[in-house]
């Protein structure tokens, strides 16, 4: 950050210390049931920290954030990692805005599943429902027109997916050997992927299209051997095109959602689509409380070979918000497989206390996984995890 400063301090910007934010967390991650495999534990702990710099520069609209993160875990050194979530410099014009360095975008509309988020590489050994990403490298220009907002990305320096350890749960079996990937293309991770996505804004509709060429975030698994011989998952990263569609749309109390990809470069081309409804409940039991209904259909055109686990699937869920001081929330829902007999349950909940902390809850369990299904491994790894932040 010194270094940082002086360099701002020699092109005649502010130098001075800007805004620090952020949050350090404790984590605890139960197991219901004894693992599978004898190296793997029924107790995870581990600590976060995310701290955020940001500067807005006097006689512009300029600004600068950086936000590190850095996981240190108990048992499982996979899990056990530092990132750099964002180091953005921001220029903003009347109609344009330039973004450069590190970011998240998210890209989607649906609860269950994104399918059309694909800008950054998911985080996976921090959570398995794919939400957490890791930051990726980027110039970004945003058109802002009437006719909509038209966002260009080049997207240098790919970065490969985590996966949990030996010691870990959660995990594969056999493991994922990831000091063996393979690429499909010559330059590796040096490969330079391009994206453009357009989105506006209907009155209480939202639309988003967009196009991704490079390599894709989702590996293929492939079986092969470690250099002693036992038998790991090996991922390829294949080069893809991917056109998507995310959609919402506001009617009174309903939101209306959908998603929907075509996929092309990972083996034959394919479609996949995610959508559904959720309706409000305002002021429910004549208190301040809303509580939302969702339910949503996950389809993929690739049926049983699909390596996802949602191809013919149904989610309904409960969102309850109270609208307290504390911020208090609650999402609980299941997935059911509708060619199987596989279900997934999750809640999370979060209360706020004071003016600093907050405690969360999360809460998986994975019922009657045959052995058919890409989530069989994880048939005894049903968790509770809780979290314990204090922001500044």
């Amino acid at each position: 950050m010194p270094t940082l400063l002086l360099w701002l301090g020699a092109a005649g910007m502010p130098v001075d210390a800007g805004e620090w934010s952020g949050f350090a967390s404790l984590e605890y991650q139960g197991f219901l049931h004894p693992a599978l495999y004898p190296e793997q534990h029924r107790a995870y702990f581990s600590a976060v920290l995310q701290p955020e710099y940001y500067r807005r520069f006097e006689g512009s609209r300029d600004s600068f954030t950086f936000v590190p993160f850095v996981r240190a875990a108990q048992h499982d050194p996979e899990r056990g990692h530092a990132d750099i979530r964002e180091l953005t410099w921001l220029e903003v014009g009347a109609d344009y805005e330039w973004r450069l360095g590190i970011r998240k975008v998210f890209w989607g509309a649906t609860e269950a599943l994104h399918l059309v988020d694909i800008v950054n590489q998911t985080d996976l050994v921090e959570n398995l429902d794919g939400e957490d990403k890791l930051g990726q490298p980027m110039i970004n220009l945003a058109l802002i027109r009437a006719w909509g907002t038209l966002d260009f990305f080049v997207l240098p320096g790919f970065r490969e997916r985590r996966f949990p350890g030996a010691d870990g749960r959660l995990r594969t079996e056999p493991r994922v050997d990831t000091s063996q990937s393979i690429f499909e293309s010559d330059r590796k991770r040096r490969h330079v992927d391009l994206a453009v996505r357009w989105k506006k804004s209907f009155g209480g509709i939202d639309v988003g299209l967009s196009h991704f060429a490079g390599t894709g975030r989702d590996p293929v698994l492939s079986l092969g051997l470690d250099g002693g011989g036992n038998p790991v998952w090996i991922p390829r990263y294949d080069q893809i095109h991917q056109n998507g569609l995310d959609l919402t749309a506001v009617t009174g109390n309903w939101l209306w959602k959908l998603e929907a990809i075509r996929r092309t470069g990972q083996g034959p081309a394919y479609s996949a689509a995610t959508g559904g409804i959720e309706y409000t409940f305002t002021g429910v039991f004549g208190t301040r409380m809303d509580l939302g209904v969702l339910t949503e259909y996950l389809y993929d055109d690739r049926g049983a070979s699909a390596p996802t686990p949602f191809q013919d699937d149904v989610f309904i869920g409960l969102r309850l918000a109270l609208n307290d001081a504390q911020s208090s929330e609650l999402l609980t829902g299941a997935i059911d497989d509708r060619r199987g007999s596989a279900r997934f349950y999750n809640l999370e909940a979060s209360r706020r206390f004071g003016g600093h902390w907050k405690l969360s809850l999360e809460a998986r369990v994975f019922a009657d996984i045959p052995p058919t299904d890409p989530q069989y491994t994880l048939r005894r790894d049903d968790y509770v995890q809780l979290e314990l932040a204090r922001y500044f």
